[in-house]
């Protein structure tokens, strides 16, 4: 565990722990861009599947918890506003296909 503690350029276990959490989030980001990307692929068109907005959510959820702990007021104004257009894209979502 030393090795991961000095790879990562940690002093704690608890530190540890946050950024591990950061890199989780960071790949949840990071799967949206993957999945909206085979949907195009397979529809042969560029398309935003629905899931890209969940792993989003997800994603800038667990980055805006991972901010707040950094105390990182940058980042933190950045995913905070980029979970309420997620949050957004979502609601739109729904509210079409109740209509619908």
């Amino acid at each position: 565990m030393d090795w991961l503690m000095t790879l990562l350029h940690v002093d704690s276990a608890t530190e540890l722990m946050w950024v591990i959490f950061g890199l989780l989030a960071q790949v949840m980001f990071t799967m949206r861009f993957l999945l909206q990307w085979l949907a195009s692929e397979r529809a042969k068109d560029s398309v935003m599947p629905v899931a890209f907005w969940y792993f989003s959510l997800a994603g800038g959820l667990m980055l805006f918890a991972y901010a707040l702990y950094r105390k990182d007021p940058v980042f933190v104004l950045g995913q905070g506003l980029g979970v309420f257009i997620y949050i957004r894209n979502l609601w739109l979502i729904h509210a079409n296909r109740r209509r619908a």
